[in-house]
């Protein structure tokens, strides 16, 4: 892409900016792991939400949606129920709270909330440490092999693609390293508004340069609308007949059956509770449990503007393009119909800004990473097993050491992958496969322990691993059922074969975060010896609140999707449904949060 000495001028200015406050940042970071981690939990709940939402926002996962929409249309918000994105919702309505509660650095840290007998906590501690690590690990490898396909794209070919790559990542890891969690949260901001601001000139230009007709011109019937039957019903034979060959190959052709898979995937992950990256770090960092829900619900409005995005680029490459994707090999890949859209639509200065906004995408992503996997090897590693008694700055100091380590692996490791996907292939099917389970007994399940949930996540991860050896003609998501079990049997057995953590333990943890689910035998106890507690019943409005919020949350992805490509009537629809569900969920769940006191 031909950049003019305007754009290049603007990405310099940006990546100078963030590696100078950085620097400022650097002497309140060093006042303890709570204050570079956590930002002494004294950051407002809205930063901490846009900073989340920003490090949401990257530009692989925008560019596959690009693709996605491009070819399943309206259809196309349903896909990313694979994540699943809806878990934001759960977090919302309670688990937020009851992460937040445990008052932990981490979330090796937050076992120690749940779990007390020595093998049994040093096991769970363990097995979630190595998860958390791999998955930065991975997550480094992935941000440099995208890094490099971004360059190969959009910057000049001055410098390989490569050497941009590790320009990049060092800017990203400089600033993040020297002023820990509160650099990181305010290049999440500035970043977050450039990606506001691109999002903007995309729809603009898309609403400018097309209309509806010229829109179903170049799209099948059908494509146009959120719903679907057992079958996909798009055909796309007369205009772009490789897709046809992509949506088969995919294997998305019955969807009912595809969606009930990813329905049970996704609510399970999400009742799970959130994985130890940045995402529980922002809710650990939160100055309250009710803090921790409001943050998680602006996450899904702050993530508004990225569909706008997403529609804009899609359009204008269907209206504008057609014709020639219609002469490409079928192998073609459809995400690269978004820097085509950039370099062919977005005049000098608007092109840097956008570049910039992109870039800003990836390090948002990576910075927030890493800063979260440093806390790893530092608190619950070299501070718990090597050093516990050193000063607080020479542990900060440590983490710079850590962050450089993990993100040399990282990078070591993308040598020996072939592409994106190989990775993203490891992250979602090899780690992600065997973490619901454990997670979910870990919330609401008294007689599990530390011991069973080694078991539950070893037994999980392996065979996630595994099984799609054995049985490579099954996707990750269908093989999803059998490795939840394994891993469900593993966590169960394994908690049934130790001893069930001591009943001090188990009421100081029910005391502290409150939650719902198998814990009679404990409320038993805990009302012997505080009669003024009361038992969790709050189940059924949190079920109710979880469909509304889902609900919701779909209203906020598909609205400016109709807005962009003139599906007005659907649009006021969904706009109607958005305000009926905000109303229903003020009443039903942040009333009820405002007038909530945390249990003691």
């Amino acid at each position: 892409m031909d950049l003019h000495a305007l754009d290049l001028s603007l990405i310099a200015l940006y990546l100078a900016a963030v590696l100078a406050f950085g620097v400022v940042m650097r002497r309140k970071a060093r006042v303890s792991l709570e204050s570079y981690f956590l930002g002494s939990r004294k950051v407002p709940w809205y930063l901490l939400g846009i900073s989340n939402a920003s490090s949401m926002f990257d530009i692989a996962g925008t560019m596959w949606l690009v693709s996605v929409v491009f070819i399943y249309g309206a259809k196309g918000a349903w896909l990313p129920w694979l994540w699943p994105t809806y878990n934001q919702v759960f977090l919302m309505v309670y688990l937020s709270q009851w992460v937040r509660r445990s008052g932990a650095l981490t979330g090796a840290d937050w076992m120690t909330t749940r779990f007390k007998n020595a093998v049994g906590l040093e096991m769970a501690r363990m097995v979630l440490v190595v998860f958390a690590l791999l998955s930065v690990v991975s997550f480094s490898a992935y941000a440099f092999k995208g890094l490099a396909g971004f360059a190969s794209i959009f910057l000049p070919d001055t410098l390989e693609p490569t050497t941009y790559a590790f320009l990049l990542i060092s800017i990203s890891l400089l600033y993040a390293t020297l002023g820990g969690i509160r650099s990181v949260i305010f290049t999440d901001i500035v970043q977050f508004a450039l990606l506001i601001a691109i999002s903007v000139v995309i729809g603009y230009y898309a609403m400018v340069f097309t209309s509806a007709e010229s829109i179903a011109a170049v799209t099948p019937e059908g494509w146009g609308s959120v719903w679907f039957g057992r079958e996909l019903d798009l055909d796309w034979s007369g205009l772009l007949p490789q897709l046809n060959d992509i949506i088969q190959l995919q294997g998305y052709e019955l969807f009912f059956p595809f969606f009930m898979m990813m329905m049970f995937k996704g609510v399970l992950v999400s009742v799970a509770g959130p994985a130890p990256n940045f995402d529980m770090q922002r809710l650990l960092a939160t100055r309250n449990p009710r803090e921790a829900a409001l943050m998680s619900s602006l996450v899904s409005l702050a993530l508004f503007p990225r569909w706008i995005l997403v529609t804009g680029i899609v359009v204008l490459g269907l209206v504008y393009y057609s014709s020639d994707l219609r002469l490409q090999d079928p192998a073609f890949d459809y995400e690269l119909v978004l820097p085509h859209v950039v370099s062919e639509f977005v005049p000098i200065g608007l092109k840097g800004l956008i570049i910039v906004g992109f870039l800003a995408a990836f390090m948002s992503t990576f910075d927030s990473t890493i800063n979260a996997g440093a806390a790893y090897l530092v608190n619950d590693v070299y501070k718990r097993y090597l050093r516990p008694n050193q000063s607080p700055e020479s542990y900060v100091k440590l983490c710079y050491l850590a962050s450089i380590l993990v993100v040399a692996l990282g990078v070591g490791i993308s040598i020996f992958m072939d592409s994106i996907n190989d990775i993203m292939g490891w992250i979602v099917g090899g780690l992600w496969g065997g973490y619901a389970a454990p997670n979910i007994l870990k919330w609401h399940w008294w007689r599990f322990n530390g011991v069973g949930y080694f078991c539950g996540m070893l037994g999980g991860i392996a065979s996630s691993v595994s099984l799609p050896e054995l049985f490579p003609q099954y996707s990750f998501i269908q093989l999803f059922p059998a490795v939840f079990l394994i891993s469900l049997v593993a966590a169960v057995v394994g908690s049934l074969c130790s001893r069930h953590e001591d009943m001090d333990t188990l009421c100081s943890f029910y005391r502290k975060v409150h939650p719902w689910g198998l814990w009679g035998p404990v409320i038993e106890e805990v009302r012997n010896r505080k009669p003024e507690i009361e038992a969790n019943k709050d189940w059924p409005r949190h079920i109710f609140n979880i469909v509304v919020g889902i609900v919701w949350h779909f209203m906020l992805v598909i609205t400016p999707l109709f807005l962009v490509i003139r599906e007005f009537k659907s649009m006021w629809i969904c706009v109607g449904i958005f305000l009926f569900t905000s109303c229903v969920l003020k009443r039903s769940w942040l009333d009820p949060l405002n007038r909530e006191k945390d249990p003691s």
